[in-house]
């Protein structure tokens, strides 16, 4: 138990010493900036833009089953109009 005491001492220094280096500043100073740029972005959640694929697939499937039935009706109005 005591190499085990020893190494989450050792771990606990290095985590202190890594959050008061320069390198934590560096990191917060990254993910500031980082943060702003993305929020001047348009972006969209994963989840809204899945939502958003389920309604242009749906739409998409419609649009397809109304141009098949205008096809139809154009070929009845065409039979229609050749009978005399």
């Amino acid at each position: 138990m005591k190499s085990n005491a020893w190494f989450e001492q050792l771990q606990q220094n290095v985590s202190n010493l890594v959050a008061k280096s320069p390198a934590a500043d560096v990191e917060r100073n990254v993910r500031a900036m980082m943060g702003s740029a993305f929020n001047k972005m348009d972006l969209v959640t994963r989840e809204d833009f899945d939502q958003q694929i389920a309604v242009l697939r749906k739409t998409t499937e419609r649009v397809s089953a109304l141009e098949t039935q205008i096809r139809a009706l154009e070929t009845r109005i065409a039979e229609l109009e050749s009978k005399p």
